[in-house]
């Protein structure tokens, strides 16, 4: 009488089992979902677009050969693009007399006269005439520098405001050629540069043979000036260099302006592709380039993805069987 009694009970154990009422590794299979593969996957993804966030709101400062190299490159498509635009001199000289006649209209025109009453100063145009030739790249080199080295994490999105400011300016040198003021034909401007004979301008001598001179509109010396001046304005400590900042693309409308290179509408047109690449800036990093951290919250390594041990170890009960 006690056998079938045994063999009842362990039929019964074996049902409990099988409806997963035991105790052993059997019921925790149907809990292992999913499995250890995709966990590992899932936890790689959203570690993924962690580390995209994180990047994004808290950039780290390249590396140095990187960035080199992207402004290497970037000037030498700025420079390809810039000067394999045809000359089209008839069209430039038809859009230079549409925006001095808008201004003459709106009682604005004041570049000629600007032009004519500091001609008077040698001294002084020509100085203007060199500011305009050189300082255009090495203060906006200095200042890339400077934000390289004392501001990291604001860096990358600096630079990318001013690479979006430039790659618009293409787009607009392409589709609207512009003579500048002293190339007009009838507009009765000083061309300083040919004047005074200035050394190493881009827009005399030889040089004008390899670059498009009617790259006018819109004005990249203000578009990078001014981004020049606000990051020094915004971060600079001290109160003098913060002014000097302020004063840098005032001085370079002066100047553009006298030397008859520029009408101030092509300042205006300058300030608004800085002003798209601050909101293009603003976008992609989600803060405005001077409010991020100055230096990263996390080093400039990164760290390897890391999955608990039991997503990507076998399980121990399948171990044992």
């Amino acid at each position: 009488m006690g056998e079938p009694t045994e063999i009842q009970q362990t039929g019964a154990e074996r049902a409990g089992a099988a409806h997963g009422g035991g105790s052993g590794a059997g019921p925790a299979e149907p809990g292992r979902m999913p499995d250890g593969a995709t966990r590992v996957a899932q936890s790689r993804s959203a570690a993924l677009r962690s580390r995209i966030r994180d990047q994004r709101r808290s950039p780290t400062r390249p590396r140095i050969w990187f960035e080199l190299a992207l402004i290497g490159i970037s000037y030498w498509v700025y420079s390809l693009v810039r000067n394999a635009v045809p000359e089209q001199e008839a069209i430039a000289q038809k859009h230079a007399s549409w925006i001095w006649d808008f201004e003459q209209s709106l009682g604005v025109a004041i570049e000629r006269s600007v032009n004519h009453a500091v001609d008077k100063a040698s001294w002084l145009i020509v100085g203007m005439n060199y500011y305009y030739a050189t300082l255009h790249f090495i203060v906006t080199i200095g200042v890339l520098v400077w934000l390289y080295r004392r501001h990291p994490g604001r860096y990358a999105a600096a630079r990318t405001v001013l690479f979006v400011t430039t790659g618009i300016a293409l787009v607009g040198f392409y589709f609207f050629p512009l003579a500048p003021p002293r190339l007009m034909t009838d507009g009765g401007f000083i061309d300083t540069l040919k004047v005074h004979n200035t050394w190493g301008s881009m827009a005399s001598g030889p040089a004008t043979h390899v670059s498009n001179q009617y790259a006018a509109m819109p004005s990249m010396h203000i578009g990078w000036s001014m981004w020049c001046g606000l990051a020094i304005f915004f971060l600079a400590r001290r109160a003098w260099v913060r002014v000097l900042g302020l004063l840098y693309p005032l001085a370079t409308l002066v100047v553009i302006v006298s030397t008859a290179n520029h009408f101030w509408m092509d300042a205006v047109g300058g300030e608004l592709c800085l002003l798209v690449g601050f909101l293009a800036a603003r976008w992609l990093y989600h803060s405005w380039p001077y409010r991020l951290p100055r230096v990263p919250a996390r080093g400039t390594q990164e760290e390897p993805v890391t999955v608990p041990e039991q997503w990507s170890e076998p399980a121990v009960g399948a171990g044992r069987r």
